[in-house]
């Protein structure tokens, strides 16, 4: 399903982990998927309150859990500053669509990384 939201269509995810060598591309494009796969969902569901849309963000939560070993294997990890980044692409969702009311923490509650 393309994403329709025009905010989302024009947005450059994870940008900054693209930038830093030290985490492998090959792992990043699958983040960047699965935030993509989070918008598809979110235009597809359309959650209707935050309590909709934390359950959707909390899946996309333990995909990037399992992604973690991903990056470890690769050599690499979610760091302090991968976090802080994929926890602000989390934010720039949830706004996106209209939740600009979203609790940061709660969209990547039961996070390992």
């Amino acid at each position: 399903m393309p994403i329709t939201n025009q905010q989302v269509g024009g947005h450059a995810f994870l940008r900054q982990m693209y930038d830093d060598s030290c985490f492998p591309d090959r792992e990043v494009d699958r983040g960047k998927a699965i935030l993509l796969r989070l918008c598809a969902r979110i235009e597809a569901e359309r959650p209707s309150d935050l309590g909709t849309l934390y359950a959707l963000t909390q899946a996309a939560t333990e995909e990037f859990n399992l992604l973690e070993r991903e990056f470890v294997m690769a050599g690499s990890g979610i760091e302090t500053a991968a976090r802080e980044w994929i926890c602000d692409e989390f934010c720039f969702v949830a706004s996106a669509y209209g939740f600009t009311e979203a609790d940061a923490e709660v969209l990547t509650a039961g996070r390992d990384w």
